[in-house]
């Protein structure tokens, strides 16, 4: 297959060949990398990655390469989502659909896609918040097993943003990306599952007044690892803004808590899962705690107010 030679645009591609098989990786902006490569090492329990020095740091929680790159920025926040693709089709049927919708997607070049260690992406802003979305097929295996340290850590689970135009953002992600809808709180957040991956939410997008990254989701193996992050957050002081607690919508339990620049990390728990054909209908959730939390605890001060959107420079070259 000539990549480098497909139309983009004309293609009336039907969106429903966009099929993902994971939120693969985030890339975030930190004011020190070395600091919060540490804080990402030491307190969450991520391993090293393959990147490590300089402007950039990656980890991982997976057997692939990373899951997570730091790379330094002025403004903390988000730099970019990368979702994994089922394979060349699905990538060609998203690349298409932006093209469709007039949208510029942009091959990363070979350097870069060498550093991540992937084999085909393309890149798009989207236009209703900015964010940079990467789609990419395959991504090479790490030299080891990832070995939990004192978290046992299952995967990436998902990012949360805030969106000046909530409902304009969600008609994106559904009628252009193939993301369906699990569940929404009047108003107020939309949770969404990039299809066919099965987990209750692996993007939300919440209400704001301006474009914002509001947190990144690490899902971990047992009620114990929540019970033991709890204590090893507070010998470290570090900042627990909400939890634990139990997430009415995906029926997770949770722990939120700031990094060194603020960014607002999740663990949690189970999550439903639904299957591809005949799922459930979304829920219209009620806006209150009750929607919230079902054991009625409420967000400290600094969760998700920190965390700028950046809209990367992306090119053909």
């Amino acid at each position: 297959m000539d990549f480098e030679r497909i139309s983009w645009r004309g293609s009336q591609v039907s969106v429903n060949d966009i099929r993902y098989r994971r939120l693969g990786y985030v890339a975030l902006n930190v004011t020190n990398v070395e600091r919060s490569a540490r804080f990402y090492q030491e307190i969450v329990g991520l391993t090293a990655g393959a990147v490590h020095g300089g402007e950039r740091a990656s980890f991982r929680c997976s057997d692939r390469l990373h899951d997570l790159i730091l790379c330094q920025g002025a403004e903390p926040g988000l730099k970019r989502l990368g979702w994994e693709m089922e394979d060349d089709e699905a990538l060609i049927a998203v690349g298409r659909s932006l093209g469709d919708a007039g949208i510029a997607t942009h091959p990363v070049p070979e350097a870069e896609l060498a550093l991540l260690g992937v084999g085909r992406a393309i890149r798009a802003v989207d236009p209703v918040m900015g964010a940079t979305h990467e789609f990419y097929v395959g991504m090479e295996a790490a030299d080891a097993p990832f070995v939990k340290s004192h978290t046992a850590i299952a995967r990436l689970g998902h990012v949360v943003v805030g969106s000046p135009d909530r409902e304009a953002s969600e008609r994106f992600m559904m009628e252009r990306l193939n993301f369906r809808v699990s569940d929404r709180i009047q108003d107020t957040v939309t949770f969404m599952r990039c299809f066919p991956n099965p987990y209750h939410h692996s993007f939300g997008i919440g209400r704001a007044s301006t474009a914002t990254f509001h947190h990144i989701n690490f899902m971990v193996s047992s009620m114990d690892d929540i019970g033991i992050a709890l204590n090893r957050l507070k010998r470290n002081d570090v900042p627990i803004v909400f939890g634990p607690g139990k997430h009415p919508p995906s029926e997770s339990v949770f722990l939120y808590y700031l990094d060194p620049d603020g960014l607002t990390v999740e663990y949690s728990f189970g999550m439903e899962e639904f299957p591809e054909v005949a799922p459930r209908e979304p829920r219209a959730m009620p806006l209150g705690i009750e929607s919230v939390d079902y054991w009625g605890g409420t967000p400290q001060p600094g969760m998700g107010w920190k965390g700028a959107i950046e809209k990367e420079v992306v090119s053909d070259e």
